[in-house]
């Protein structure tokens, strides 16, 4: 029995990860959320029906709140952050806070314990985005070891990728220091069902589903790569489950895509998967920050434990339009 600890456990990437272990007869799973982003709405409380997952609802930037939790567990996905480009603009300061003090935390908690599990902390590719902003450079596809750069400390769209960056040399030197293994995973537009209402396809989807005229899309010509939900936890789940990343130095490892298309071309495979095309499109710019190309390289995945995304993004638009068709934001 293995026995599992997912830190914002009710949220996008945690549900899907729970939902994926629990495949598994011999593991045990703790979710830990604050539920501010999360919700207890059916899907989840379906999954708690199941008598292997609980539920701690808790804020892991309180301190006192790692002496109630049990000192036994063999893996921590810690995926817990304030995400989503609204609340970087909106609230920086807490951005930065949650996400730096919930991790030093969750490594000092791992620090003080006898039995170490294996850590996997959730990067970003935000994280070195601002490389093509900065110096206008930027190997394409981009490998896991180039220059962290912010490009803006004064633009408060770079304070999530500013709590990845550092988050990573946290990770990279309390794992050497104190002898647990650990891998740091940089997703790259993780989508599907109950991703929330903030990001993009969300909101796509949405406003497909209200018929939108005229239907506007910010950056038409960005280019994004997007991976299906499914996908990714199972890529999570094998690097985790592999001896290949228990060494260090800590891994990093991209997980993504590799069909690159611009957002133009994305809106109209998604208005073809929903079956609605709108009469007139307006173009706009994206907002101050945003980045032109993303494209990871994941040679690096590929060859550690011999993964590759197998959801089409046709069918994976189809899946997760209906969704949300079925689940409207109230």
């Amino acid at each position: 029995m293995k026995k599992i600890l997912i830190t914002g456990g009710a949220g996008f990437i945690g549900y899907h990860l729970a939902h994926h272990l629990l495949a598994d007869d011999g593991n045990e799973l703790v979710l830990v959320d604050n539920l501010q982003r999360g919700k207890r709405d059916t899907d989840l409380l379906e999954l708690l029906k199941n008598d292997r997952v609980s539920l701690i609802e808790a804020d892991l930037t309180d301190h006192k709140f790692y002496q109630s939790l049990p000192d036994d567990f063999d893996r921590v996905y810690h995926l817990a952050a304030v995400n989503g480009t609204k609340w970087f603009y909106k609230m920086p300061q807490e951005v930065l806070r949650i996400n730096v003090l919930s991790l030093i935390y969750i490594l000092e908690w791992i620090r003080g314990l006898s039995k170490k599990p294996k850590l996997c902390f959730t990067s970003s590719n935000e994280a070195y985005a601002g490389a093509l902003e900065a110096f206008n450079q930027l190997p394409l596809p981009t490998p896991e070891n180039v220059p962290l750069v912010i490009s803006d400390t004064f633009n408060p769209r770079w304070t999530y990728a500013g709590t990845k960056l550092i988050g990573e040399q946290f990770v990279i030197f309390y794992a050497a220091a104190y002898q647990f293994p650990a891998v740091i995973v940089r997703p790259h537009n993780f989508y599907g069902p109950r991703a929330g209402y903030d990001h993009v396809l969300p909101e796509w989807s949405q406003r497909i589903a209200r018929q939108e005229e005229p239907f506007v899309i910010y950056g038409a010509d960005e280019t994004r790569t997007f991976c299906y939900i499914t996908d990714a936890v199972e890529a999570m789940q094998l690097l985790m489950d592999s001896d290949s990343t228990n060494g260090y130095p800590v891994e990093t490892v991209h997980i993504g895509n590799t069909d690159e298309i611009t957002m133009s071309d994305l809106a109209k495979k998604m208005f073809a998967a929903a079956g609605w095309t709108p009469q007139k499109l307006e173009y706009k710019p994206s907002p101050p920050g945003s980045v032109k190309r993303r494209l990871a390289d994941i040679s690096k995945i590929k060859r550690l434990v011999g993964w590759v995304p197998s959801t089409s993004l046709t069918d994976g638009l189809k899946k997760t339009f209906e969704w949300y068709q079925a689940h409207p934001k109230k």
